[in-house]
């Protein structure tokens, strides 16, 4: 009997140890697209000074990615790293393939689980040009030798190989929003679902912290502990694709308010992007299914 409770315990050993192993390095070491300029508004997009830049820090031009910043949760609290060219404290010495390994797999160089407090499950979705291009203009920003601040994170959730068991259970195969959709709307839908990572904030998550599909942008508690994120679905929103072109680019709401907190981040990156990319931003959420 005993013989045979070891050998079925190591035997569920290993299928845990091969279920949550991390991915492997991409196997094209290379990236296809290596444009600076075009990379800057992947940047704005995907919102990476919004968490990496130190607190206090947030009007430094350019962008010094030394991280800090501290994000409360029920699991723990992280702190956002260092991501400047810093060869020491941030991810100078990484190469393209190990950066878009933790980018779109969210796996270090040396081989472990990030948290999804680093928002990879929508990363996943980045074309290959696109994270090229990011690649590129985050060589140009400026080195910081701030050195990085370890989560303060307890058991179970310490243990990282199970990340794995998460990763499993809620990374998506495809973008959400299904469909005969326009070029607009594909564009909104990628800047959306995966560059802007919207979903991170305006989705509720289940009780291990994966996004609850059925309530998609359907608002969410604030991680502050204060107020809540809100349901941007179209029919309790009630914004039209203008009110909303209108908002990513000044902030101003149809009733004359004004963005606040995080979105002031946001909608300052927004800003920076081409209308076209604003107005499908629009569309994409005009298709989304309201959620009450």
């Amino acid at each position: 009997m005993f013989r045979l409770v070891l050998t079925a315990g190591l035997f569920g050993a290993a299928v845990f140890w091969w279920l949550t192993r991390p991915d492997p390095l991409p196997d094209d070491q290379t990236l296809p697209s290596a444009d600076a300029e075009a990379g800057a508004l992947v940047f704005a997009a995907a919102g990476c000074a919004s968490c990496h830049v130190a607190p206090g820090a947030d009007d430094a031009e350019p962008a010094v990615l030394s991280g800090g910043r501290a994000f409360a949760t029920d699991f723990g609290t992280f702190y956002a790293p260092n991501i400047s060219p810093d060869p020491a404290s941030g991810i100078g010495r990484w190469t393209a393939a190990q950066f878009t390994r933790a980018v779109q797999s969210g796996v270090s160089p040396d081989g472990q689980h990030y948290y999804p407090a680093f928002p990879y499950t929508a990363y996943a979705f980045m074309t290959r040009d696109d994270i090229g291009d990011l690649w590129a203009y985050m060589q140009t920003l400026p080195a910081s030798q701030v050195p990085g601040k370890a989560h303060d994170v307890g058991l179970p959730f310490s243990i990282r190989r199970g990340l794995g068991l998460w990763k499993l259970m809620n990374q998506s195969g495809d973008f959400h929003l299904q469909g005969d959709l326009s070029a607009e709307e594909e564009r909104g839908r990628y800047l959306a679902e995966a560059l802007g990572h919207c979903t991170e904030c305006h989705t509720a998550r289940d009780s291990l912290g994966g996004l609850d599909r059925d309530r998609w942008l359907a608002g969410a508690p604030s991680p502050t502990g204060k107020g809540r994120i809100p349901n941007i679905t179209p029919g309790v929103l009630g914004w039209s694709e203008a009110d909303l072109v209108a908002y990513f680019t000044s902030g101003l709401t149809p009733d004359y308010d004004s963005a606040g907190g995080d979105m002031v981040t946001v909608i300052e990156n927004l800003a920076k992007l081409p209308e076209t990319d604003r107005a499908a931003l629009a569309a994409y959420l005009l298709r989304i299914e309201t959620v009450n």
